[in-house]
């Protein structure tokens, strides 16, 4: 059954009936149920399309399996993981060594990692027995372009770690010929996230136009990817990305228990707290400059996917972001680490936002470039 789209009305505040989603996303919409856009997306596109939390996808998991372990017989490594030390990785490394594949797991240090988050890669390693092979992004270039993307006012100041760590991983499986990389994202905790509250990552467009214009160290070593690039990997030498998650059942819920029990696994805080920027990215920058709380995503993911009910979501939203002691001192770490002063911060922090539309980016391309590879996709595996 279609429903009418209600116009929103600019200033007009609305929160979705089903999930925590509301109008700090720009760009929401809503039916005349008071349904959000999100989630009807997920209806529609994600399950039993893209993710399968039944019967169904563990059958079509047990076939990538198979294949992968054919594939990769006689071979030291049948397939490639990247390993955070978050909940979602380590849980899939535990899968990997139930199903008897041979990863060669990568972590990139970005400069960032917990002291929770090095402890949980160690104890998972060492209890699954895989070997660990570990990129260190040199420090100089990453401070550099994070500070340099943090001059430039877009939104997501997540994308200097998260294009190194892409872009490693794909280019390190290539050179080690490994054609399956494994990944712990998933549509359980991840499905919603509105295109208004982030740009992509792997926009490398974007990524050099912010450091031609506020960088001031050469990127030398740190590691870069295109769309084409990427396209080449998938479309032409075969490479495969493969969310194990996505083909499960996955409650987040119930896999801390499980690496908890089993890897000494340590709960580090909310989600992607692994990385102390990425905690104060989202917990303190991104309400403070631009308004919004990303908690509202990742607690409407868990809703659709029927992990937290709509009134516990609500209750989390109550409770503070940071506590006062916490947030002066992961405060006083991040300015410093960064090297900025504390007056340069402030200066960054109310600055007006730009869009990546301000600088050269992908975004053209990669439009036109779905349409050409959506067609493909249907004869490729995929997570």
């Amino acid at each position: 059954m279609d429903y009418i789209e209600v116009k929103q009305h600019k200033n007009e505040y609305r929160i979705c009936a089903r999930c925590v989603m509301d109008t700090s996303d720009p760009e929401i919409t809503f039916n005349d149920l008071g349904l959000c856009n999100h989630c009807r997306r997920v209806e529609a596109n994600y399950v039993n399309k893209r993710w399968f939390p039944n019967d169904g996808g563990k059958a079509k998991l047990d076939l990538i399996i198979e294949k992968i372990k054919r594939e990769g017989a006689g071979k030291e490594y049948d397939s490639i993981m990247g390993l955070s030390g978050g909940v979602d990785s380590c849980y899939m490394a535990s899968l990997v060594k139930d199903y008897g594949l041979r990863p060669l797991v990568v972590h990139v240090d970005c400069g960032w990692n917990s002291e929770i988050a090095v402890n949980n890669i160690e104890n998972v390693v060492k209890k699954l027995g895989f070997d660990l092979f570990t990129y260190v992004v040199d420090w100089e270039e990453m401070r550099d372009l994070q500070v340099a993307f943090m001059r430039s006012g877009v939104i997501n100041q997540d994308i200097p770690q998260d294009h190194a760590i892409f872009a490693f991983l794909y280019n390190y499986a290539h050179k080690k010929g490994i054609r399956y990389v494994l990944s712990g994202n998933n549509y359980a905790t991840e499905s919603i996230l509105p295109r208004a509250w982030v740009n992509n990552p792997m926009d490398l467009s974007l990524l050099k136009a912010v450091h031609k214009r506020y960088g001031r160290k050469k990127l030398r070593t740190y590691p870069l990817i295109s769309y084409l690039r990427y396209c080449y990997y998938v479309y032409l030498k075969k490479m495969r990305v493969i969310m194990i998650l996505n083909y499960l059942p996955y409650n987040k819920a119930e896999a801390k228990k499980v690496v908890q029990q089993e890897l000494n696994w340590r709960d580090y805080g909310r989600k992607h707290h692994e990385s102390r920027f990425t905690k104060f990215f989202q917990d303190y920058y991104l309400p403070q400059k631009y308004g919004y709380d990303k908690r509202r995503a990742h607690l409407s993911s868990l809703i659709v996917s029927g992990q937290i009910t709509r009134d516990e979501a609500l209750r989390q939203l109550e409770e503070r972001l940071y506590p006062e002691n916490e947030l002066k001192e992961d405060r006083a770490y991040f300015i410093k680490k960064l090297g900025l002063t504390e007056d340069e911060f402030v200066a960054i922090l109310n600055a007006p936002p730009k869009s990546p539309l301000d600088y050269s980016s992908d975004i053209t391309m990669r439009k036109w470039g779905y349409k050409i590879t959506s067609r493909l996709d249907r004869y490729l595996i995929k997570g």
